[in-house]
């Protein structure tokens, strides 16, 4: 049974739906997630409605079990491998493709993909539930749309290996992707604060570093094209949408994004042009930092030919 125990600070300042506040409470949990998977909801200590409004103060306790992944079938789902050995499999993920399943993502995922490709010897085993994990292997993700190096742990030992780098910050995370518009900077260091928009719970919006979870990229302009613009940008933390949330902060939002961009005239039925360029990481029982590459994907190169064509190439 997992528990997710709030106490309303001092950021709401009438009384709010108690789904509301969960939602854009730091370490919260999205409507749709509460809506699914919540099983017992108490709001000082007695049982409560999502509707339920809450005042600053109160406490809220959310009860859920994980869901068991009967469900996932091993699919044979072709993969981009870019290394593997017995304790790792680092892919190429193409964009398009979800990293695990969820509702209404049981299958055509990455992980029914992995399942299939490892055979038996992708049967993690949850220590605390005695069960299949639901997401075996996977370490990060990426967002459906976004292309690029993922790497997944093959054995327990190495999927605990792994994530105590990315909790730790010790993971080297290079992207490219071709925005809209032109940064006032050429380079530069982008913190804030990260939480979900209040308007759109699909969404995330830049707040104050001390209100939301902290975020930290660098990018770097590479060229530009007449109003378009080839970014590089390192990931110093992991948040939800950072990179895209980021590049709409700096007024120039990546190409094809339809959450936080607009349509493009030029380039209106493209997707995400975000990629996941480079990952450093060290391996399991290895002291030696290693980086794997994916190469520029051909949507990137479809793009790039036709900024060429249209507008004067500006290296910076």
């Amino acid at each position: 049974m997992n528990i997710l125990s709030l106490i309303v600070d001092e950021t709401i300042t009438e009384p709010m739906r108690l789904d509301l506040y969960v939602a854009q409470a730091k370490g919260g949990m999205s409507r749709s997630r509460l809506k699914s998977t919540a099983q017992i909801i108490t709001l000082n200590g007695k049982n409560a409605k999502l509707s339920k409004n809450v005042h600053v103060g109160d406490k809220i306790e959310i009860k859920w079990e994980n869901p068991k992944p009967e469900n996932l079938e091993p699919e044979d789902i072709p993969l981009d491998i870019i290394f593997e050995n017995s304790r790792v499999t680092v892919v190429n993920k193409n964009h398009g493709i979800v990293v695990h399943p969820a509702a209404g993502n049981w299958s055509g995922t990455l992980v029914n993909a992995l399942l299939f490709h490892w055979g038996k010897s992708a049967q993690i085993l949850d220590e605390k539930e005695n069960s299949l994990l639901l997401r075996p292997g996977i370490v990060h993700r990426l967002d459906k749309d976004t292309s690029g190096v993922l790497i997944t742990a093959r054995d327990r030992d190495a999927l605990t290996w792994l994530q105590n780098q990315f909790q730790t910050r010790r993971v080297k995370k290079e992207y490219i992707a071709i925005v809209t518009g032109r940064p006032k900077e050429i380079q530069g260091s982008i913190k804030t604060g990260i939480i979900r928009d209040s308007r759109n719970r699909k969404k995330f919006a830049t707040t104050d570093i001390d209100k939301g979870k902290f975020a930290h990229t660098i990018y770097k302009c590479i060229a530009c094209y007449g109003p378009y613009s080839l970014i590089r940008i390192k990931l110093k933390t992991g948040r939800t949408h950072q990179i895209r949330v980021h590049m709409k902060y700096l007024g120039c939002p990546v190409l094809g994004d339809s959450i936080y961009g607009k349509k493009d005239i030029l380039f209106e039925n493209d997707c995400l042009m975000l990629h996941a360029r480079r990952l450093g990481i060290r391996l399991p029982e290895s002291n030696e930092f290693s980086i794997f590459e994916a190469p520029v994907p051909q949507r990137f190169k479809k793009v790039l030919k036709t900024l060429h064509e249209k507008f004067k190439k500006e290296t910076l």
